[in-house]
């Protein structure tokens, strides 16, 4: 990998041959998340905006000059990522706003965004000759990783808390995962899988710990730009858990910034569920990331349910060095956002990719937002993840007679 310089602890700026670690800064035991770093001249003698118009490639492969994977590495044949950018006039018009996108990462083969790590999490351990691959998660990022395996007939591991979804668990176990439900919280099930995949010599997946989950997640922001045609938005709003994905949108976009290929780093708003807002509360306090401790985490946004947030370094950098926010919203208003994006945009959404949404209207209800920004939303996962839930947001329908009369009654009272 002759474009990747090394890996740079978040803390202490430490840096790092690729040799030399693996996951983790050693002077900070399992917190000291590192980043890669990249020798932009040599990337971009290999890919350029020019290059990638005649690149037909539909997936995060466009952008492998720009990934941490030797250049020769196969990749997995699951088509991961070029997910839909849909304009929403519709959705732009309810909040006042004049120009809004919503981003589809459901569409993706295990239906979430976590399908981008994971599609680098499989490169990756091919890379180093790993027999099994294990992984933490509260659903979607084991379900990604199982998918991914699957597709390569490498053998997955995984620890997530029993009171995931079963729609979620029930991909785990279809796709062949070996699936171990943890009686505990989701940051148990992370330090589990910690201890386990070092006994055992693993590679681990687990976000916040494997620096190339990053590299995997910053390609959602490649793709918004060149679906722009790199012209970056305003503001993207990302939701937060662990912090992986928002900090993997702002790699993308120090990427592009750094190779000419946008003008400006968009504001990134980090939007979190009020039951699980560490990062918010932290951003609030001034707090760096090492000086956070574990908090209370109960939401029915699940995947974004995290005590002690696992990219929080790069997570609070996201916002703090672009200049954006994090905001915090309830699970009724996450709820209440789950119809009104799908009416509006035909997208539905699980919890906590409409948590999002509900980020951008508390954003503009607080008079963050001018009306004429360009707004990307990220919905980071289907809402067939989770029907339970969705469901909340429904009335039951009518029970009809078969008759035509029968329905005449029902649309008089509708």
């Amino acid at each position: 990998m002759d474009h990747v310089t090394g890996l740079k602890c978040t803390i202490c700026g430490a840096t790092y041959g690729v040799d030399e670690v693996m996951y983790v800064c050693p002077k900070h035991g399992d917190d000291g998340n590192l980043d890669v770093q990249y020798d932009y001249e040599v990337i971009a003698s290999r890919i350029s905006r020019e290059s990638l118009v005649a690149n037909p490639e539909p997936s995060i492969w466009r952008y492998k000059p720009l990934i941490a994977v030797e250049p020769d590495s196969p990749v997995p044949p699951l088509r991961v990522g070029w997910t839909p950018l849909y304009e929403s006039p519709r959705l732009a018009a309810l909040l006042g706003l004049k120009h809004v996108w919503v981003k589809d990462d459901g569409v993706n083969p295990t239906a979430s965004f976590k399908d981008r790590a994971s599609a680098v999490a499989v490169v990756k351990a091919r890379e180093v000759g790993a027999e099994i691959i294990t992984t933490a998660s509260t659903g979607n990022a084991a379900a990604a990783m199982a998918g991914l395996a699957a597709s390569i007939g490498l053998p997955a591991v995984i620890f997530v808390p029993k009171t995931a979804p079963p729609a979620k668990i029930a991909q785990h176990l279809i796709y062949g995962a070996r699936v171990l439900l943890v009686d505990g919280t989701y940051d148990m099930a992370v330090e589990l899988t910690l201890k386990v995949a070092k006994a055992f010599g693993w590679y681990n997946r687990s976000t916040g710990y494997n620096p190339y989950m990053t590299e995997g997640k910053k390609t959602a922001a490649l793709e918004i730009c060149e679906q722009l045609a790199w012209n970056a938005p305003d503001r993207i709003f990302v939701p937060v858990g662990d912090g992986c994905i928002i900090g993997g949108i702002h790699k993308g976009l120090k990427d592009l910034f750094a190779l000419g290929w946008i003008d400006h780093i968009p504001k990134i708003m980090g939007i979190q569920a009020e039951g699980s807002s560490a990062l918010v509360d932290a951003w609030e306090r001034g707090l760096q990331g090492w000086e956070m401790t574990e908090q209370p985490a109960d939401t029915i946004a699940d995947s974004i349910s995290a005590g002690l947030p696992r990219d929080r370094n790069k997570a609070l950098a996201a916002v703090r060095e672009t200049d954006g926010a994090y905001l915090r919203v309830s699970d009724q208003e996450i709820l209440d956002a789950i119809p009104v994006v799908a009416r509006n945009t035909g997208v539905f959404s699980e919890p906590a990719a409409a948590t999002a949404y509900a980020g951008l209207a508390k954003a503009v209800e607080k008079g963050l937002v001018a009306a004429d920004e360009r707004i990307v939303v990220l919905l980071t996962g289907s809402g067939l993840k989770d029907i339970k839930n969705a469901m909340k947001t429904m009335p039951e329908p009518p029970i009809v007679a078969p008759t035509l009369e029968a329905v005449k009654a029902v649309m008089r009272n509708a």
